[in-house]
């Protein structure tokens, strides 16, 4: 494990040569593990990105980065077939209270945005990694006996000289009547969008010229094992000067912790989530990514499951904004434990 310091380091000089590598850090940057390509320890952790996540002949059609390709098809559906999974998580009134203090504090004019989450144990007869095989996921994470990770959202991406961020704000149940409706209409919804989008705008401004909203609130969807979810995504780019690679460490660093899973402004939003967490992120919420010498593509490592002893905990919740209500929220952040399978 590298500290911030080794490891802008250590990602700088890869870059500059063009080296190949894999890499995943903490939520607030300052553990990260690295693994140069050519090199790769299996054991330490397996990362795979979906290019397109589309089935096709018993594997998935593209894959970046390293770790091993997804089982076939039947033996994904004979494993769907038997998994079982539930999920205990805390009353809406421990909610609750969270949710008001953090709330005051939005009130007091201290956070605009706030991402209040929790760790909720959960049962399941999978492991880790048949969690990480069987996943539909465009980031797959697994730390062997550790955490494991199959997230939906990007963080960055560096192609031929730009930056993109596709920060992902608003989810509902597709199930619900008019559901795409009523998330790109909902008040609340848009000013959490709003505020995000405006967040990374910024902070991709710290990093780059040229920084536009190439596309605004598009709804994504995504299954998961008992129901569809529409998530809202946008899209954000900027220019990079011609020696970026050089600078992957400092870029990544600057840019953390992810705006879309802090809030903003961000340091006054860490101490409100630091104070009302009743947890350690640690590792949830970091990023991970892979660099293949000419490109970097990263994801947020949300939908979070860790080991703790032999209790499994899936980790997830959603920002709140002055607009929010309680009862929502809590919804959001339950309807947010699941497999993507």
């Amino acid at each position: 494990m590298l500290t911030k310091s080794e490891a802008i380091k250590k990602l700088n000089e890869l870059g500059s040569s063009q080296n190949p590598f894999s890499f995943y850090c903490d939520f607030l940057g300052e553990k990260w593990c690295v693994e140069e390509s050519a090199s790769a320890d299996p054991s330490a952790f397996q990362l795979i990105i979906e290019d397109n996540e589309k089935w096709e002949e018993g594997s998935w059609k593209k894959e970046e980065g390293r770790g091993k390709m997804g089982a076939g098809r039947e033996k994904l559906e004979e494993v769907s077939r038997d998994v079982k999974f539930s999920k205990h998580p805390i009353s809406f009134q421990e909610f609750k209270e969270s949710f008001d203090r953090v709330v005051s504090e939005i009130n007091y004019g201290n956070s605009f945005l706030t991402n209040l989450t929790f760790q909720t144990p959960i049962e399941t007869n999978l492991t880790l990694k048949q969690i990480f095989d069987f996943s539909h996921a465009k980031y797959r994470l697994l730390v062997p006996e550790k955490f494991v990770v199959f997230s939906p959202e990007t963080f960055i991406k560096i192609k031929e000289d730009c930056i993109y961020s596709y920060p992902m704000k608003g989810t509902i149940d597709a199930s619900i009547l008019h559901a795409k409706d009523r998330i790109l209409s909902d008040l609340k919804e848009t000013a959490e969008h709003v505020t995000i989008v405006d967040l990374i705008r910024n902070d991709l401004s710290l990093v780059a010229e040229k920084v536009e909203v190439t596309r605004f609130r598009y709804i994504d969807e995504l299954e998961t094992n008992d129901k569809k979810l529409l998530q809202v995504s946008s899209e954000i780019k900027g220019s990079l000067n011609l020696g970026w690679k050089s600078s992957l460490g400092t870029i990544l660093s600057k840019l953390l912790p992810a705006g879309s899973i802090s809030g903003a402004p961000k340091p006054e939003t860490l101490r409100i989530i630091q104070k009302n967490e009743s947890y350690e992120r640690d590792f949830y919420t970091g990023i991970c990514g892979h660099f293949d010498g000419l490109t970097l593509d990263t994801g947020v490592m949300i939908r979070f499951i860790k080991k703790e002893k032999d209790q499994l905990f899936y980790c997830s919740g959603g920002g709140i904004t002055s607009f929010s209500q309680a009862q929502n929220e809590y919804e959001e952040m339950v309807d947010k434990i699941y497999l993507a399978i």
